[in-house]
Formats: structure tokens, sequence, C-alpha cells
């Protein structure tokens, strides 16, 4: 015997039916939250942000940079 019950309801409905709490406003601020950390993230990563933040370093990183190439390079197989 098979019996099928079909319910028509919008999903705030059941959750209401089903005693669940009303989390809507708790997920807007989540969302919105999400993305200004997102749109904060995106805002890092714009060319201009990057040169500044590596050139903050100044010559010391481009020094360091050219010794790290330099040691692998010489540590590097002869090619054949």
């Amino acid at each position: 015997m098979k019996v099928k019950i079909e319910i028509d309801c919008t999903p705030q409905e059941a959750r209401t039916f089903l005693g669940q709490p009303d989390v809507e406003a708790l997920n807007d601020w989540v969302v919105e939250q999400m993305k200004g950390r997102m749109a904060e993230g995106l805002e890092r990563m714009r060319p201009e942000e990057l040169m500044k933040d590596w050139m903050a370093f100044g010559g010391q990183a481009a020094d360091q940079f050219r010794q790290f190439m330099g040691a692998a390079a010489a540590s590097a197989p002869p090619k054949k």
C-alpha cells in the first residue's frame, strides 16, 4: 500500500508549521557581511594595491628575490 501526500506551501510556511525559528533576518545580515568582506578582499587584489604592498618592502624585497633566484639557478642541474 502506498500513500502519497502532497503539501503545497512556501518554505516559510513549512518552517513555521514544523516549529523552526525564523532566521531570515539573521540570514540577511550574514549575507550582507559576506558581501562586504568579499568586496574588501577584491579591493586588495587590485594591481595598484598589490604594487603598493610590494613596494612597501623597498629594495630589500628585490634583493631577497634576486638572491633566491640566484640560489635556485645555482642548484639547478645542468641542461643536457
